[in-house]
This record gives C-alpha cells, sequence and structure tokens, in this order.
C-alpha cells in the first residue's frame, strides 16, 4: 500500500492534562507529518520534503490534525427520536423511545439506521462509538455489519430487557442470555468489532437476567459491560424498589458481578461517596453525558469529586437524549455543566476526555486516541476558521488551548474537514 503523509499542524495527547498550562500533557507540531501505512500511524514529526520523497502528500494546512474522536455512550436505534418533548427520562422513554425501537424488527429498518447513523459520525468526526443496538438481534448485525463495510472500530451490543417496557421489546433471561452468546460468537474481535453485555438498566432486568449477565461476563471477561446508572432522581428510586436488598443503585450491578474496567455506566450523576469509592476500586467508567443530562433535566455530573475520588471517566453524547452527534458540541455542554458545579473543566481536560481519555476507558489506547507510531491511523482534520464568526474570533487567538476551546465552543460539523478511517479518507467520500 502507498506510503501516506498527512501535512498539517499535529495536536496529540501524551498524557492527562494537570491544568490549562499543562504544555507538557501534549504534543504539538505547527508544521507536521503524520506518515500512515496499511491503516497505522508509522512516523510523526515536523515536516520534511526529504521525508516525503516516494510518498503521497496530502496537505490540510492551516488546519489542525487531531486523534479521532471517541464516543463513549450512545443509542444508535434513537436516531430518529433525536430533539423529542417530554418531562424527563422515564416519560421520554415510554413516549418516544420504547415506540421508535420496536421498528428495529422490521425488515431493513435497522440497515437503513445503522447506515445514517455511520455517515453522522463521520460527519462530525467521531471514529469509534459505544452503542447499544435494540432487543433484536438484527440490529446488533446491522450496527456490525456497516461499521464493518467501513472499517471502523466500534463497540456495541443487544440490550437485554426482560420487563417494565412494551411486550415487544422483551425478550427473557434465556433469550437475551442466548442472543448474545450468538452475537458474541459472530462479532467479537472479528476485524474491529467489540462487543458490549447490555443490560439496558435495573429497571428493565429482572434478578434473573442480571445473573445471565453475570454469565456472560464470566464466559466472556474479553468483553465490555454497559447500562446505565443513577441518572434520574424517579429512575433511582424505582430501582431501589426493584432490588430493596441492594446497597444502593451501583450496588444492584455491584451484587452481580457487573463492575471492573471494562465496565461502562453512562450519566453516574447522583452518586453517594460509597458508590464513587466503589466505581474507583472496581476501576469502572462513569460515562458523562451531558448534552443528554442537561435536555432530560437529569441533574449536573459531578466531574471534580469524582475525579478526585480516582473514578475513571470519559465523556459521550447519548445519541437519542442527547441533543447532537458532535463531540464538540459535547465538550461545550461539558464544560458548562462543569461552570454550573462551579468547576472548572478546561479544553485541554475536554479534549483529552473525548481522544486519548476515551480511549483509556475502553483500554485501547495503544491503538486509538492519540498520534504516535503502531496506533490505528483514525484521524480528524479540524478547522477552526470553517464559519465565519469563527474565523473571526481566530484573528484574536493565541495558542492552541484557545484554539481548541474556541472548536468546543462554537465548532460543529462545518470544522471537521476531513475523516480518516485506518488511514482512509472517509467524510469527503460521503454522498
Amino acid at each position: 500500500m502507498t506510503r501516506t503523509i498527512l501535512r498539517a499542524r499535529v495536536f496529540t495527547f501524551i498524557e492527562e492534562p494537570q491544568g490549562i498550562d499543562d504544555t507538557a500533557s501534549y504534543r504539538y507540531l505547527e508544521d507536521g507529518a503524520v506518515t500512515i501505512e496499511n491503516g497505522k500511524i508509522i512516523a510523526v514529526g515536523d515536516y520534511s520534503p526529504a521525508d516525503a520523497a516516494g510518498a503521497e502528500v496530502i496537505d490540510h494546512r492551516p488546519s489542525l490534525i487531531m486523534p479521532g474522536l471517541i464516543d463513549l455512550h450512545l443509542h444508535y436505534v434513537q436516531m430518529q427520536v433525536i430533539g423529542s418533548y417530554a418531562p424527563a427520562l422515564l416519560d421520554w422513554l415510554h413516549a418516544y423511545t420504547f415506540v421508535e425501537e420496536q421498528k428495529f424488527g422490521q425488515q431493513g429498518h435497522a440497515a437503513a439506521i445503522a447506515t445514517s447513523f455511520f455517515d453522522e459520525l463521520i460527519r462530525n468526526g467521531t471514529t469509534t462509538a459505544v452503542a447499544y443496538c435494540s432487543v433484536h438481534p438484527e440490529s446488533v448485525d446491522a450496527f456490525f455489519t456497516e461499521a464493518a463495510r467501513r472499517n471502523m472500530l466500534m463497540v456495541g451490543g443487544k440490550v437485554m430487557m426482560d420487563r417494565n417496557a412494551p411486550e415487544a421489546l422483551l425478550d427473557t433471561a434465556q433469550t437475551g442470555y442466548d442472543d448474545a452468546k450468538a452475537l458474541i460468537a459472530r462479532w467479537q474481535g472479528k476485524g474491529r468489532a467489540h462487543y458490549a453485555i447490555s443490560p439496558r438498566f435495573a429497571i428493565t432486568s429482572t434478578p434473573a437476567q442480571l445473573e445471565a449477565s453475570r454469565a456472560l461476563v464470566a464466559e466472556f471477561p474479553e468483553c465490555y459491560v454497559q447500562t446505565h446508572l443513577s441518572e434520574n432522581d424517579a429512575e433511582i428510586a424505582y430501582s431501589m424498589e426493584l432490588y430493596p436488598e441492594a446497597k444502593d443503585y451501583l450496588g444492584i450491578y455491584e451484587d452481580y458481578g457487573l463492575l471492573g474496567r471494562k465496565t461502562l455506566l453512562g450519566h453516574s450523576i447522583h452518586l453517594s461517596h460509597r458508590e464513587a469509592h466503589v466505581m474507583a476500586e472496581t476501576g469502572s467508567v462513569a460515562v458523562f453525558c451531558p448534552t443528554s443530562n442537561l435536555f432530560l433535566g437529569s441533574g449536573l455530573f459531578d466531574y471534580e469529586r469524582l475525579h478526585k475520588t480516582g473514578v475513571r471517566i470519559g465523556i459521550a453524547t447519548d445519541i437519542g437524549g442527547g441533543t447532537s452527534v458532535s463531540m464538540l458540541r459535547t465538550l461545550d455542554e461539558g464544560f458548562k455543566v462543569a461552570q454550573l458545579r462551579k468547576q472548572q473543566l478546561s479544553p485541554l481536560n475536554s479534549f483529552y476526555l473525548a481522544t486519548l481519555g476515551n480511549a483509556r476507558g475502553l483500554g485501547l489506547e495503544d491503538r486509538i486516541g492519540s498520534i504516535a507510531p503502531g496506533r490505528d491511523a483514525d484521524l480528524v482534520v479540524l478547522d477552526s476558521s470553517a464559519i465565519s464568526h469563527m474565523a473571526l474570533r481566530m484573528q484574536t487567538i493565541s495558542g492552541v488551548a484557545q484554539e481548541l476551546f474556541l472548536l468546543q465552543t462554537m465548532g460543529d460539523d462545518r470544522s471537521v474537514r476531513e475523516v480518516y478511517i485506518a488511514g482512509e479518507a472517509a467524510k469527503t467520500r460521503l454522498a
């Protein structure tokens, strides 16, 4: 395969930033070169015409090349309910989400939505996402089939739910286990696919189903676990009614052996001190979903407290409770949530979360999340002057941290000039 060099300004994290002035946490090249071969990054450094001999050089100057953005929690099956009005989470689920997800049992529907979903990810610079599919196995097949067609590294799984939902969306503890086991055999580790065992949340899973989830985790430790935790006060109260013996909401999942370094807990807003410490001790990941939490009025994620406790933290759009597929818009809302908490989430910390931080949350930092030799060539090219009012602001910007803040505050899909998936240009190839 032809050796390709992407020429532009290059920005990538090395470690988690300790503050807005932590220049040692990242590498920035004013005129950089990212050399790609066979879908991998083989070199990163200052651009040199001598090094470019014999390579295809693609000049993206003055744009900024960064690692592809990573979304740690979303529902691809909710693409058509984004922006649906409801008073709160549980109302929204019953009025819109459960209605929409029933369509995924219809012939061809999952494939059509999967195509649109992946188009939107690419338009917005997201190269890896962790997705909930519907209860229907065919929704998982459509998801991974489309991901494989585009050679994208994706995590996903069939939602398991055997109560408190419409009959058409219910499996049983046994069928949920059987379906998941068959899907794991079909997809886990095939190409760039990773499976997530996905009991939706305590409200929609009986003890028997959580026991089945425990069995899957024991049989397939290479798989992820994803579920929801402490998003909404009514959700918490109802969960505790259903599991009165549990210490707290997190204790439900703890009792069934579902916590660990491959466990992704969406929302994690209203956590007790005990819950935060257990999450830290088990290495489970709290996934911050700011646009969803604001839109549904669920609450304000306590980033500072969880970070100080040692909880691993990721960030995500949570489509379709979230209102944008864009991780840039998500980072903007995350900053505002921190502001309302009287906390500081610097642009360095925000972009760290969306790249290397989320890669570490998945345990995939040796493959994605940074620009370094040996990493997969999943990259995004960002233009900080793509929109007229951004171009005007850029005239007064000094330093890359200020530029990142501009991108997260005012940027959107128009700021994404190109996306590379395993070294291949993807955005400009969209229809």
